[in-house]
Parts: C-alpha cells; sequence; structure tokens
C-alpha cells in the first residue's frame, strides 16, 4: 500500500500575499525565495530528535484555534522560544495564550494579520 511520508508543503491564501511574506519575515525572521515561499529542510528536525510534523485533525467545535475564526492553524518550531516572543513584540505581536512546559516542549499562541494562528514550539531538549 502507498503511504504518505510527510508535508510536502502549507499553503494558503492571503488578501496580500506581499503584505503577509513581508509580516512573516519581519516578525519571525523567515527567509522568502524569489519565488515567494520558505523552504524548511529537515535539519531542523535533525537537531531535535523526536520532533517532527503532526497531522492532526480536531474536532468541529474545538475552542483550541481561538480567537482565529480560521479552520486551520499552524505550527512553527522556534530554536529560542523565550528570544521570538521578545522579536514579535518588538513589532508589536504579542502572545494570545502561553503555555506551561509540557514534556515535548515549549509552546505560545500569536495571530498573523490574516487572523491566522500561529504555535510557537520550540521543542524539549532530549537527553
Amino acid at each position: 500500500m502507498a503511504q504518505v511520508l510527510g508535508l510536502g508543503g502549507l499553503f494558503f491564501k492571503s488578501a496580500d500575499p506581499g503584505a503577509t511574506c513581508a509580516w512573516y519575515a519581519k516578525v519571525l525572521g523567515m527567509n522568502f525565495g524569489e519565488w515567494g515561499g520558505v523552504v524548511f529542510t529537515p535539519d531542523a528536525a535533525a537537531a531535535h530528535p523526536g520532533a517532527g510534523t503532526v497531522f492532526s485533525p480536531f474536532a468541529a467545535d474545538s475552542d483550541y484555534f481561538a480567537p482565529s475564526d480560521k479552520e486551520f492553524m499552524f505550527n512553527l518550531m522556534v530554536d529560542d522560544l523565550d528570544a521570538m516572543l521578545v522579536q514579535c513584540a518588538e513589532h508589536g505581536v504579542e502572545p494570545v495564550k502561553l503555555f506551561d512546559a509540557a514534556p515535548n516542549g515549549r509552546f505560545a499562541h500569536i495571530m498573523d494579520p490574516d487572523g491566522r494562528k500561529i504555535e510557537l514550539w520550540q521543542p524539549a531538549p532530549m537527553g
């Protein structure tokens, strides 16, 4: 039987893709290629054994994505959550939720300018 190997990309609509790319570059430090996207290589996951991409449907009545009214959110792995939150604050982006440390790492939620919720995740050190 054929199998899915992983997430090949995350694609979404935006009212102003250029402004959205600029926000992600400025606030989160993401480097967009001329073609309009960012390629994440396996290096980040390799540096954090046990880290990977999660594919998980939520119940239709889940409030986990609130205050976003979008039907999805996405998780971005970061190397230093505290530094990332400082970087976000420098651009007027404050977390909508902070979480206590969990066995698999630390999490915070922010919103992008199009109203999508982003879960920032710093994987727990393995050891």
